[in-house]
């Protein structure tokens, strides 16, 4: 469902990603870890066609992700690190744009909505505008207007920020009841007991390289302190600056991450 074939971003004279190469299959849950600055948020970026490589390929479903971007958005969702909604809007209209944006049919996004606003706890919030929310609502909001659509690949990066344990757990469920029925899932997230919880795979990227690539009990037994260890031991000393926020082709004002 993703393939990642030699894949590199430069910014100026500094590379964000270095040739990698990763193939993730249908109904994984595959979560990407690594440092601040490693280049997480900018390959999840190049997946989303949001931003160009500058090196290599990336096809999602099959579909080349420079060449034909319209196949590929059609088939995923996106959750950004900041997601930006519409706050002039109500939740309940925002999701409705969202379904019009995909050309789904009324009765389905009628339903969609109703059920994502269900499984997300949103009912009270669905017909307030969106410009009155917490952030933790707003997220959930986010979650929402991602599965309207019924993607097959969903990229999410660091999702928690601003949620409660409970909705985290809400989310984590959700999140492994879709990839039982075939989603396939790519998260970044820093929280690392979250990732050996709940992932199949588990990434490891530093300084734009992917350095781990397997199970947690892979990466756990590498280290007798477990999966924070590992991590801590594999990554130390690797990650180099990001380049500067708004540099390149298609960045957006965050930066690489």
């Amino acid at each position: 469902m993703i393939e990642l074939d030699g894949i590199g971003k430069q910014f100026g004279t500094q590379w964000a990603v270095r040739d990698l190469t990763l193939r993730v299959e249908p109904g994984t849950f595959f979560t990407f870890l690594g440092p601040n600055g490693a280049g997480k948020t900018t390959t999840m970026k190049m997946m989303a066609g949001l931003l160009r490589p500058t090196t290599g390929t990336i096809k999602i479903c099959g579909f080349d992700v420079a060449r034909e971007p319209v196949a590929v958005k059609a088939r995923i969702g996106y959750i950004p690190d900041h997601p930006y909604l519409y706050g002039k809007l109500t939740g309940r209209e925002f999701l409705s744009f969202v379904g019009g944006l995909y050309c789904l049919e009324r009765d389905r996004i009628r339903s969609g909505i109703e059920a994502l606003l269900a499984a997300f706890a949103l009912e009270a919030e669905a017909d307030k505008l969106i410009d009155g929310y917490s952030h933790g609502t707003r997220q959930r909001l986010a979650f929402a207007a991602c599965f309207l659509h019924q993607p097959r690949v969903v990229i999410i990066d660091e999702p928690w920020i601003g949620l409660d344990p409970r909705n985290i757990r809400t989310a984590i469920e959700f999140l492994k009841r879709r990839a039982r029925e075939g989603t396939t899932i790519f998260m970044s997230t820093h929280t690392l007991d979250l990732a050996e919880e709940i992932a199949e795979r588990i990434g490891i990227i530093s300084s734009g390289r992917l350095i781990y690539d397997g199970d947690a009990a892979g990466l756990r037994g590498g280290s007798a302190g477990g999966i924070e260890e590992a991590f801590l031991e594999l990554t130390e000393g690797r990650t180099e600056p990001a380049p500067p926020a708004g540099a390149g082709w298609g960045s957006s004002p965050g930066g690489v991450q």
